[in-house]
């Protein structure tokens, strides 16, 4: 038996702009082993089928594993432009090259198609009108750049 290959509706292009990341050192414990940094978000905008702005105050607290790899917990919150908002939490993985990643972490610009960015983001609404986003999947790309993060969020379908 074969399925339909689910499909993917673009629902958003967001930009996320980022303040100097906070090294908050080396962690162990049963869930997690590594490098934890936490990047501060200051704003931004969201631009698609939902319009509105990155609300400053949000984070994204960082499990780096290895010089390659790192598992990204991003939170914040969303004002869209008819006043509602929309919190989000999105959990993504983004790995590449040793020399990439080190140009990242300086604060240099890679090719966004040097270093895989993936995301699945979740969301929590306050407008009836966007619950719907509550009940499907999405998954995202991303690209770090020294004083941004841009992301294209999908509905799988």
């Amino acid at each position: 038996m074969s399925l339909l290959a689910p499909t993917l509706n673009h629902l958003c292009d967001l930009t996320v702009f980022v303040a100097k990341p906070v090294e908050a050192g080396q962690v162990q414990g049963v869930h997690s082993q590594g490098k934890r940094r936490i990047i501060p978000i200051t704003g931004g905008t969201v631009r698609g089928t939902i319009h509105g702005a990155v609300l400053p105050g949000g984070a994204d607290f960082q499990l780096v594993l290895n010089e390659t790899t790192a598992e990204l917990d991003a939170r914040y919150v969303l004002l869209l432009d008819d006043g509602s908002h929309v919190y989000v939490q999105n959990h993504a993985l983004r790995r590449g090259s040793p020399a990439d990643i080190a140009a990242l972490v300086r604060g240099e610009a890679v090719p966004p198609e040097r270093v895989y960015f993936r995301c699945a983001p979740r969301f929590e609404v306050e407008s009836p009108s966007l619950h719907w986003m509550t009940q499907s999947l999405f998954i995202g790309t991303g690209a770090r750049y020294p004083d941004r993060v841009e992301m294209s969020f999908y509905e799988v379908t």
